[in-house]
């Protein structure tokens, strides 16, 4: 039985077409990373997108075969937005790890559409900037001093880490947003359901006392820092046992 090739906007061939499309690859994919930041993924549509273009959906079809496609596009993009740091002393390896990783958490939290996606698409998207960063995430780790395929483990763990966290943060921010208040505002109007909730649990409802819905809405970095700083602490311990 022959096996199904796999489909990827990177891997199919590109159109020919004698005249030049209405429009480009550049301003489809600015457009939509614009309404995916104003209304979320689920907004999102091909008619919605050429309505926002001032096109037709066709002119947009001719980059692109169906969203799916336009999202591997769109995710791409977003990833040129970062770099990942340089290890040029094996003893700065944690100090840039902990750098990527805390650029990555504000990438997502600066398009909260993006945690949702990169928790489903795997090893599906093949993008040169995410294949960039995967290569020089590998180089990082190696420079610690991890063999090639344990850097893969290595990095995969952080960027699970990261992923897991801030696309959490990021489904609160989309909550926040839906429902038209701050930040503050919102989390003073869950707090007092979530503390009566959890009064016949003695541990949460003494944990929930110890925090008003200030602390309780501020302390994502907190929360962020320390899970981060015990994957490394992992990493480094793993490390100590090579050398």
């Amino acid at each position: 039985m022959a096996t199904e090739e796999f489909a990827s906007v990177w891997t199919r061939p590109k159109r020919k077409r004698r005249e030049q499309p209405a429009l480009s690859q550049e301003q489809i994919v600015a457009e939509a990373i614009k309404l995916l930041d104003a209304d979320g993924l689920e907004a999102l549509s091909m008619r919605k997108l050429g309505a926002a273009l001032g096109a037709v959906a066709t002119a947009v079809y001719w980059h692109v075969a169906n969203k799916e496609e336009l999202m591997e596009l769109v995710v791409d993009h977003v990833y040129g937005e970062i770099e990942v740091p340089r290890v040029e002393d094996p003893a700065k390896w944690r100090a840039a790890a902990t750098e990527f990783a805390q650029t990555f958490r504000a990438l997502i939290l600066r398009h909260p559409w993006m945690g949702a996606t990169l928790a489903g698409a795997g090893v599906t998207y093949l993008g040169p900037n995410m294949l960039r960063l995967s290569d020089e995430m590998l180089g990082l780790y190696e420079a610690a001093g991890f063999d090639l395929q344990e850097a893969n483990l290595a990095s995969t763990a952080v960027l699970s880490f990261v992923v897991g966290i801030a696309s959490t943060e990021a489904a609160t921010l989309n909550q926040v947003k839906r429902s038209g208040l701050s930040a503050e505002d919102w989390m003073a109007s869950a707090w007092p359901a979530a503390r009566q909730a959890a009064e016949s649990l003695p541990r949460l409802k003494a944990l929930y006392a110890a925090y008003d819905a200030a602390a309780a809405s501020g302390n994502g970095d907190e929360t962020f820092d320390y899970g981060l700083a015990r994957v490394l602490d992992g990493l480094a311990a793993r490390l100590a046992t090579q050398r």
